[in-house]
C-alpha cells in the first residue's frame, strides 16, 4: 500500500501494509489450523516451528483464515520497545475499522539517529479471504475502489532523541500522557507526549510540528542509576508512581510531586538482586507491591514500605537469566520467561515453595516478552528469539488438535496459536481496549493482528 503523505513525518518515512499485500512471503505467519489444498503434490500441510524443518523448495504461506485481522508497518529505524496509549474511543471495541495509538523508541545506527515516536494507526479493517469464481471487469473495478477505501492509514510524530531507547512505558496522569524512557545514555527520562498526540490528530499541527524539529526535551530525568537499564513500570493504582531498575542490580521507586512535572526518588535502592534487573511489574491490586526478575535467575516480590530487601523470592526461578515477567490483573499469578526458553506460571500464594504451577517449553530460544491478556485472565502471549509468538490458554484441559491435524499431537493442549513472519521479535502487548488484538515489534517492523483463537 502507499505510505502516508510526507507531511505526516518528522524526517523519516513509515509504511503500513494490509494482509492482502503481505500474505505470500517465505517468512509469513502460520496458524494452527490446517489449510485445505488440492490432492497430490500441491496439498498444503501445517508447519509447526521447532518440530520440523522446511525442505528444499518449500515455502511458508500464510493461512488468512486463521486471522481476524493482520497488518504490518515500518517506521524506518527499528523500534525495539513500545507501549500502547489509551485513547478516547472506549473499551471493548471490536467493530472494524479500528484505530489505535502507540509510543515507541528507536535503536538507530548512531546515537544521533534515534527518535521517540508516537504513531496513530487507523482505518484498520479485518482480514478478508479471496473470493472464489470469476468476476466481471465491472465487479473488479468496484472491488478496487472498495480496497482503496480500506487501506490502513498511519501518522507518525517523531522527536529526535540522543541515544538508543531501551524501553518505553506510558501512563495517563490526569490530562497528561507520559512516557518513561530508559536509554543507553544511562538515564530514565519522562516525556509529555501531548505535542506529538496533537500532531498525529491534525494535519495542520503536524506541519508545524515537523518544521520545528528539535531534540525531545524531557519533563524530568534521573541519572542516579549511573548505568543503563531496561526495567521500568508505571503503577496502575497510583497515578505517576514509577519503578526503575538497572544493569548494576539497583531498583529505585519514584513518587510524583504535586504539579505533575517532578518526582521524588528514594536514593536508597532496593538491592537484593546480585545481577542486572531485567524487568519490573507493579501489582495490579496492591499499591505498594512490585515484582522484579534478574540475570541472577531469581524473581522477587517487594513492598516499598519495607526497603531495602525483598519480602518474597524464588532464587532459582529459571536455570538462566529471567528476562521478563507479567502480573495477572485478576488472579494471583505471575508469568515469567527466561533465557532457557521456558514459560512459567507462579501462584503467589505458593511462591515460597519455589515451584511454578505451570511450565511450558515450546520456544527453542530465549523468551523476549510475555503478557497476560487484559480481559481474559487465563490467556497469555509470549515471544521468543526463535522468531515465534505463541498464544496460550490455561483454562484448556484437553484438546483434540492432534486428532484433527496430523503431526501436532506433541503440542501442549494449552497452546492456541503460533505466529511467525518477523525477525528478532523484541516486545509484544495486548491492546487493552480492543479485545484479542496483539501488537509486536521486531527488527523487521511491527505486526498488528488478531487470531481466530482469541
Amino acid at each position: 500500500m502507499s505510505a502516508p503523505s510526507e507531511d505526516t513525518f518528522a524526517e523519516e518515512e513509515g509504511e503500513m501494509e494490509d494482509v492482502d499485500e503481505a500474505g505470500s512471503s517465505d517468512e509469513d505467519e502460520e496458524g494452527m489450523e490446517e489449510e485445505e489444498g488440492a490432492d497430490g503434490e500441491g496439498q498444503k500441510k501445517v508447519y509447526v516451528p521447532g518440530m520440523e524443518s522446511l525442505q528444499p523448495g518449500e515455502e511458508l504461506e500464510m493461512d488468512r483464515t486463521a486471522y481476524r485481522m493482520y497488518h504490518e508497518c515500518q517506521t524506518g529505524a527499528p523500534c525495539l520497545s513500545f507501549d500502547i496509549l489509551r485513547d478516547g474511543h472506549g473499551d471493548g471495541r471490536e467493530q472494524f475499522p479500528l484505530a489505535m495509538l502507540l509510543c515507541a523508541g528507536t535503536q538507530g545506527d548512531t546515537a544521533l539517529s534515534n527518535r521517540l515516536v508516537v504513531m496513530r494507526m487507523h482505518n484498520l479493517h479485518g482480514t478478508e479471504t479471496e473470493k472464489e469464481g470469476e468476476e466481471s471487469s465491472e465487479e473488479d473495478s468496484d472491488e478496487e475502489e472498495e480496497d482503496e477505501d480500506k487501506k490502513p492509514q498511519m501518522e507518525l510524530a517523531m522527536m529526535p532523541h540522543f541515544g538508543g531507547i531501551n524501553r518505553v512505558r506510558t501512563t495517563q496522569r490526569g490530562e497528561q500522557s507520559l512516557a518513561a524512557v530508559w536509554s543507553e545514555k544511562g538515564q530514565v527520562e519522562i516525556f509529555d507526549l501531548r505535542p506529538q498526540l496533537e500532531a498525529v490528530h491534525s494535519s495542520a499541527v503536524m506541519a508545524a510540528f515537523v518544521k520545528q524539529q528539535k531534540e525531545a526535551t524531557a519533563l524530568f530525568s534521573f541519572s542516579g542509576h549511573m548505568i543503563e537499564g531496561f526495567a521500568v513500570d508505571w503503577s496502575p493504582t497510583v497515578p505517576g508512581r514509577l519503578v526503575s531498575g538497572d544493569c548494576r542490580k539497583n531498583i529505585h521507586v519514584w513518587q510524583p510531586r504535586e504539579g505533575g512535572t517532578s518526582w521524588q526518588i528514594d536514593q536508597r535502592p532496593f538491592s537484593s538482586h546480585s545481577k542486572s534487573v531485567e524487568d519490573l511489574q507493579w501489582s495490579p491490586t496492591e499499591a505498594t507491591v512490585f515484582a522484579s526478575c534478574s540475570v541472577d535467575q531469581s524473581i522477587r516480590i517487594w513492598d516499598i514500605r519495607a526497603p531495602p530487601n525483598s519480602m518474597l523470592s524464588t532464587d532459582e526461578a529459571h536455570t538462566s537469566d529471567v528476562n521478563v515477567i507479567s502480573w495477572n490483573r485478576s488472579e494471583p499469578f505471575l508469568l515469567s520467561g527466561g533465557d532457557d526458553g521456558l514459560l512459567k506460571v507462579w501462584d503467589l500464594r505458593q511462591f515460597k515453595t519455589g515451584r511454578p504451577v505451570a511450565n511450558f517449553k515450546q520456544h527453542s530460544a530465549p523468551i523476549t516478552s510475555v503478557e497476560w491478556n487484559p480481559v481474559d485472565s487465563s490467556v497469555f502471549a509470549a515471544s521468543g528469539a526463535d522468531d515465534v509468538i505463541s498464544q496460550w490458554d490455561l483454562s484448556v484441559e484437553s484438546c483434540n488438535v492432534g486428532a484433527r491435524v496430523e503431526g501436532v499431537k506433541e503440542l501442549p493442549p494449552q497452546l492456541l496459536f503460533l505466529h511467525q513472519g518477523q525477525s528478532e521479535i523484541k516486545e509484544i502487548h495486548w491492546h487493552p481496549q480492543v479485545p484479542g488484538v496483539l501488537i509486536s515489534t521486531a527488527l523487521s517492523g511491527f505486526n498488528l493482528f488478531r487470531t481466530i483463537s482469541v
